[in-house]
């Protein structure tokens, strides 16, 4: 340890590291970056799992952190499954971004960020090519339109599929940003009440919403399901539970919940029987080889627009997303569907 350094343990590390970030992050972000430190944290004091226990972030090394690597990657924890190129990439982002953070402490070294390598990633790897196909989010909402009609779970299931907003926009949503006179939703920007959006005003934008679409929105604010509360700073939440406003990790979890078939009444792709899995329990439902987290979700919302004849910049703008981003992450359309979207606006006489 030098002389130089100021200690601090892991955990202390982690908190400080959040606190300085909170307003800067989008949900999403700041949740990511907190799972990916906590794990980081963990292993450093875990005697049995780490590279013996390190008390100090001071004792961090390149050595330290190539073993944290070696550990993702080839073993990890019990409830997660090893690391692959891509999320062992945003694992190793985050950690450089810790460590120059605490750089400004006194807890390691200046620079010593930039000499932890981000591992390659082969082209096309990044691109994550599952995606909820438009046939089977159909089937999920027409379930709870049966089952849970003008619900919450209904209702952010409905909304996420249909204006391919992020789970941060979903939960930003005030009662007040519903206008029923236009059809419409209005994703505002209000970091200083605890709902920032991704890319801050530039994500602010208004959205229409077919007539079907915004009546389940009117039945639900009129009706039993939405619970009558405010949050912190005196807002009425569209999407509610009794508690307030969700957080992003309720929110996830809905959609982890609706999209495992056997919430549906459907036999186990897997053949598992139900009442044994594991993967229904809370807190478990991601390891459902099956389950779609919001990712795929929205991948899945933004192709079936395009291959629903949706120009690509209307895509853009209505789900904060650059078009450059959109071609490459989210629209998973092969190329013959490619193809097909582009017949129509061939000339003939060319």
């Amino acid at each position: 340890m030098s002389d130089d350094l100021d200690p601090i343990t892991p955990h202390a590390a982690v908190d400080y590291y959040l606190n300085t970030r909170q307003y800067e992050l989008a949900d999403e972000t700041y949740e990511s970056h907190q799972y990916r430190l906590d794990s980081f944290a963990r292993w450093l004091t875990d005697e049995e799992k780490g590279d013996g226990e390190i008390s100090n972030m001071n004792d961090v090394d390149l050595r330290t952190v190539h073993a944290y690597r070696v550990f993702k990657r080839e073993e990890n924890w019990p409830d997660e499954d090893p690391c692959n190129t891509v999320s062992m990439s945003g694992q190793v982002s985050t950690l450089r971004v810790f460590f120059e953070r605490l750089a400004d402490i006194k807890a390691v070294p200046s620079g010593f960020h930039e000499r932890i390598r981000l591992p390659k990633v082969p082209d096309g790897e990044d691109v994550d090519d599952r995606v909820l196909d438009a046939e089977r989010a159909n089937v999920i909402l027409d379930h709870l339109h049966t089952w849970e009609y003008a619900t919450p779970h209904h209702v952010s299931f409905l909304l996420f599929w249909r204006t391919s907003c992020r789970l941060g926009g979903l939960r930003s949503l005030d009662v007040s940003d519903f206008d029923p006179d236009e059809n419409a939703l209005s994703f505002r920007h209000r970091p200083d009440e605890g709902t920032p959006l991704k890319n801050k005003l530039n994500s602010e934008r208004d959205v229409s919403l077919k007539p079907h679409v915004a009546q389940v929105i009117q039945d639900y604010i009129e009706g039993p399901h939405r619970n009558d509360v405010t949050d912190d700073y005196g807002r009425e939440p569209l999407i509610t539970t009794r508690q307030g406003r969700p957080c992003t990790s309720t929110l996830r979890n809905w959609m982890y919940f609706w999209t495992q078939p056997c919430r549906l009444g459907e036999k186990c792709p897997e053949g598992r029987d139900p009442d044994e899995c594991e993967a229904r329990r809370h807190g478990y439902m991601s390891q459902c080889p099956v389950v779609f987290s919001p990712h795929p979700i929205r991948a899945g919302s933004i192709t079936a627009h395009r291959d629903a004849g949706t120009p690509r910049e209307v895509v853009s703008d209505r789900g904060d997303v650059s078009e450059k981003i959109l071609e490459k992450h989210y629209d998973q359309a092969s190329k013959r569907q490619r193809m097909h979207r582009r017949r129509d606006f061939i000339p003939d006489d060319l």
